[in-house]
């Protein structure tokens, strides 16, 4: 049996983070000087799982220019310049087995649309989806072994994002401890890295309007086919400026939780 082809969000306008996505598509955005994109394709490829499918919309066209030039951007090269433009790369990209289809899925299409329209792409029964934006170190394959024991049509990891403010620990007005942006202590929010039926694309349509979480996931979760993953360790999104500036100095400082490749 092939392995689940991957399916990310890729369309948006992140109009939170204007000053950056003025310029380029939110998932262009940079972390440690890599696209948050290819932070997250390296989580799915180090559990294996290295084939793609990207919905664009929003800018698509410098995300098709980034994995189109993607030799040329990430390794050392020598051109001839005689006329021929023969090039000789230095060095091969860890990336040499990921497959990439990158697909116009509209600009002001919402969410369940963007699916609906790579339907044609995906050719086996289950395969797993998430946002743009997201990072995490959630194990991929315990999320797909947890979804082939309920034969649902849908699973989403659940998790608890880090509060806004750090937490103090205080007795007689003294602190006695301080931690930065600790996990929030109730509260499961949709974290994206879902396993999918296929069914699911019986509930969408290629609607411009057609939309995902508002539509059929509501449905999805009242008829009892949507489980929840519970993931236990960390997770965040880039949402803001402020959220960027966040994960690129855990990049910097090497605190990266996301970072599962060698």
């Amino acid at each position: 049996m092939s392995k689940p082809k991957v399916v990310i969000l890729c369309g948006g306008r992140g109009t939170r983070m204007k000053g950056e996505t003025e310029i380029r598509p939110k998932p262009l955005v940079e972390i440690g000087g890599k696209p948050i994109l290819w932070h997250i394709m390296k989580i799915y490829a180090s559990h294996g799982f290295t084939d793609f499918v990207l919905c664009l919309g929003y800018k698509g066209a410098m995300i098709k220019e980034y994995f189109y030039h993607y030799y040329a951007l990430m390794n050392d090269f020598t051109i001839s310049m005689d006329g021929e433009n023969k090039i000789e790369y230095h060095n091969r990209p860890d990336e040499t087995d990921w497959k990439v289809t990158l697909v116009d899925t509209g600009l002001n299409t919402l969410k369940g649309a963007r699916i609906k329209r790579v339907e044609k792409y995906i050719d086996g029964d289950t395969f797993l989806l998430t946002y743009g934006d997201g990072v995490s170190d959630v194990d991929i394959k315990k999320t797909i072994q947890f979804h082939q024991k309920h034969g649902k049509i849908g699973t989403l990891t659940g998790v608890r994002p880090p509060s806004r403010f750090g937490d103090l620990v205080v007795k007689d007005g003294r602190v006695l401890d301080f931690t930065e942006k600790p996990q929030a202590s109730a509260g499961l929010i949709n974290g994206g890295f879902f396993v999918l039926d296929r069914r699911i694309f019986d509930h969408l349509t290629d609607d411009e309007n057609c939309d995902f979480e508002n539509g059929a996931l509501e449905k999805l979760a009242k008829d009892g086919q949507m489980m929840v993953y519970e993931h236990g360790g960390s997770w965040e999104c880039m949402d803001t400026l402020r959220e960027t500036e966040h994960l690129n100095d855990l990049w910097n400082k090497k605190k990266a939780f996301w970072k599962v490749w060698q």
